[in-house]
């Protein structure tokens, strides 16, 4: 069966046209449920706690049905992703096999209760999902200073990178967490690293975990949010 991608409808076509060679191709868009830069990112509305992915309640019912569809484990979480930060935060957390990482204040009691016995990291910044991409053999990149010295803390390798030159629309930057998704050793980026100016030290870094980046345009990072395989 084809993995489900779910990503932002607003990402270019190419990005898109490219991602469907990998599985089925799930645009999300939204109206009126938070504000609109972010009303299509698939990171806060779900978040993947191993096999289960956690849903806000507010996530039309088109998707769900779809997860359903699928066969995808799914749960409603317990609190609807509301209008302004920081409710619109309560679902991008990043859950590894081993960890909860995330602004814990603001996290979702339904993504804590199914993460576990997983190790919790509370860190400031409650778009975490937006600003950290977490990769096989944990490692990780980050746009977030505080994210990174948390995890460099626990003593993981962690590269961390310049929001700068990432494109969000409405605002200056977005976040590299929200340009990436990963599915076994390939990297996707929503954009060209050429077109990035720390594109060079995220080739180098993914090269030394033998990591490949698939790049699904030629043009800047775009943050929609996440790219998610699930």
């Amino acid at each position: 069966m084809k993995r489900l991608i779910l990503c932002d409808a607003r990402l270019p076509y190419p990005v898109k046209f490219k991602l469907s060679v990998y599985g089925e191709v799930i645009e999300i868009q939204t109206d009126d449920l938070t504000y609109s830069a972010i009303s299509g990112h698939p990171d806060v509305f779900c978040c993947q706690v191993g096999d289960v992915l956690v849903v806000s309640p507010t996530l039309p019912e088109k998707y769900t049905s779809k997860f359903t569809e699928k066969g995808i484990k799914w749960i409603y979480g317990s609190k609807p992703t509301g209008m302004t930060y920081p409710e619109s935060a309560g679902y991008n957390a990043v859950v590894t096999d081993k960890f909860l990482i995330h602004n814990l204040l603001l996290t979702d009691s339904l993504i804590k209760t199914t993460a576990g016995k997983r190790k919790q990291i509370n860190v400031k910044q409650g778009y975490t999902r937006c600003n950290l991409l977490a990769m096989p053999g944990d490692v990780f990149i980050t746009s977030d200073t505080g994210i990174f010295k948390a995890l460099v803390h626990e003593g993981y390798d962690v590269l961390n990178v310049d929001p700068e030159g990432i494109v969000l629309e409405g605002f200056p930057n977005g976040f590299i967490g929200g340009v990436c998704g990963v599915e076994g050793d390939k990297v996707f980026i929503a954009g060209s690293l050429s077109k990035y100016k720390e594109g060079g030290k995220i080739r180098e870094f993914l090269s030394c975990y033998a990591l490949t980046p698939v790049e699904l345009y030629d043009g800047e990072l775009i943050d929609g949010g996440s790219i998610l395989f699930i």
